[in-house]
């Protein structure tokens, strides 16, 4: 005779029968997380459909006198004095 060890064939459908049982279970936990997913989803939706985004524009006049923050091309502030030729120097430094 063979090594091989001969199984009974009600053995072997009482074991496909326990298999295609549990497969059945799981096909049908997979189908309610799959709903849960999609009912969570419209959920979320709804509850974020209820607020609205608002946009506002402002417009701001900015006056370039005494007292202003003027941010030059070379990223430096310059406090109270304005830079008009936009090289980064104050008025009134030598380079």
């Amino acid at each position: 005779m063979d090594d091989s060890i001969m199984i009974p064939y009600f053995v072997h459908e009482g074991d496909m029968t326990r298999i295609e049982r549990a497969n059945k279970r799981l096909w049908i936990i997979v189908i309610i997380l799959i709903v849960a997913l999609i009912g969570s989803n419209i959920g979320w939706l709804v509850y974020e459909s209820q607020f609205s985004d608002v946009v506002t524009t402002v417009e701001q006049e900015v006056d370039t006198g005494n007292g202003t923050a003027v941010v030059s091309g070379t990223g430096d502030a310059i406090y109270g004095e304005s830079d008009p030729t936009g090289d980064g120097a104050q008025a009134g430094q030598d380079q």
